[in-house]
């Protein structure tokens, strides 16, 4: 792969593929409307808003899973056609979906999780289970209407191959809109059939439900008396096969009470099914630990931080051995945006990330690295608007990236898919 020099800060719109070394194969298919809307193009990436039709809210391989305001949809070809649809009246309130190896489609609408084993023509609600198996219910709201959002995530990779099974291990970014709700680490080991609590964090007196969309000191207590450990809402979760082990990190603030900034190293036993969670780090919401992105390749441990409040601010993506993420002097920063980022994917050596677009000078901040970390460059794609990618997704059967455009920092408004480019041999 060609070297390209480092971009400190880039703003580049419609740069074509020839340069920097990059092959132009020309804009990649895209259904029908190709010729109508063509893609955009930077020096390392297409990209396109998701065509008209439902909000595409995930995918895997050829399959698509959308909505509507009052319907769900399956598509088998990448969103060109939606075959399977089913009338769904909460749809619109639909924060996290998950289509599961064997075809399963688990989803969830703020409070509910349900769950489809038939392409749709069916959908059953499912009910959380406690670690003991009991049922683990949602609290009665103040406004029925901000119900709290119970399994919204913020990452886009919630399940992995774990064993010789599939798991899907997931928290809530909540309290921030919709109405406060308790942070949970979730896990599913039979496709979405079953879902348990795998780790349940304190009651925050910050983030009481108080019925607003927030939450507040006063109002309701939400979360597990038991557990001195608060946090306002995980950022991600993730897999390190090299160890078998999981990793969460968490916001958001520092409190009288201690930091709700967190990362818990997490494994599972699944002859007994039972975690066994550690808090390794818990620090200021200044720090490289006020984060997000955690991403594992080749046993090394990578994220991206969203590091605010006081300064000076720690930010950058990071990498280390996971045995040393206590200890930042054993840390590479592998770049700095400077700014608040707290989404990041890394797949086939492609590294991408989003800005905080209320925190950066960025519309649409992107920055991408096409060989782990060797080379970065960002752009600006300002003809979104003011948003913040999240919720990166893994690469659809013909290579495009799925990313979420939210207004502000967590409002849904758009769909980006992104293609990486070849380089030049």
């Amino acid at each position: 792969m060609t070297r390209l020099s480092q971009v400190t800060r880039r703003e580049f719109l419609g740069a074509t593929a020839a340069t920097a070394g990059m092959l132009a194969f020309g804009p990649p298919s895209w259904g029908a409307d190709e010729a109508a809307s063509p893609p955009g193009s930077t020096e390392h990436f297409w990209y396109r808003l998701q065509p008209a039709g439902p909000y595409v809210d995930s995918q895997r391989d050829a399959k698509a899973f959308g909505f509507s305001d009052d319907t769900v949809y399956l598509s088998e070809d990448n969103g060109r056609t939606w075959p399977h649809q089913k009338t769904f009246p909460d749809a619109r309130h639909i924060t996290f979906s998950y289509i599961a190896k064997n075809g399963n489609i688990l989803f969830g609408t703020r409070a509910n999780l349900y769950l489809s084993t038939d392409n749709l023509e069916t959908c059953g609600p499912i009910t959380v289970k406690n670690p003991d198996g009991s049922d683990y219910l949602p609290h009665t709201p103040q406004n029925p209407e901000l119900p709290g959002w119970y399994f919204a995530p913020l990452a886009g990779v919630n399940a992995w191959d774990v064993n010789g099974g599939e798991m899907l291990v997931w928290g809530n970014y909540c309290s921030v809109v919709g109405g406060a709700a308790p942070p949970n680490i979730y896990y599913s080991a039979d496709n979405g059939q079953t879902v348990k609590i795998a780790y349940a964090f304190g009651q925050n007196p910050h983030h009481r439900d108080n019925g607003s969309a927030g939450g507040g000191p006063a109002g309701t207590l939400l979360g597990n008396p038991d557990n001195p450990v608060i946090c306002r809402h995980i950022h991600c979760v993730a897999y390190n096969p090299a160890e078998n082990a999981f990793y969460a990190c968490t916001g958001d603030h520092d409190r009288s009470e201690g930091y709700e900034c967190h990362w818990l190293r997490g494994t599972y036993d699944a002859q007994k099914d039972t975690w066994d969670w550690r808090v390794v780090v818990s620090e200021r919401l200044n720090s490289r630990y006020k984060a997000g992105g955690i991403n594992f390749v080749d046993g090394q441990l990578y994220w991206i931080s969203d590091a605010n409040g006081p300064q000076p601010h720690d930010r950058g993506v990071f990498r280390c051995a996971p045995s040393d993420i206590a200890n930042p002097a054993a840390h590479t920063q592998l770049f700095n945006p400077r700014y608040e980022c707290a989404n990041m994917i890394i797949q086939d050596g492609v590294i991408l990330a989003g800005h905080y677009a209320p925190a950066s000078p960025f519309a649409t901040g992107l920055i991408v690295s096409p060989d782990l970390g060797q080379t970065w460059a960002e752009y600006d794609l300002q003809e979104f608007g003011r948003r913040s990618p999240v919720r990166f997704h893994k690469k659809n059967a013909e290579g495009w990236f799925r990313v979420d455009l939210r207004a502000g920092w967590i409002n849904r408004a758009e769909v980006l898919f992104i293609k990486p480019k070849e380089a030049a041999r």
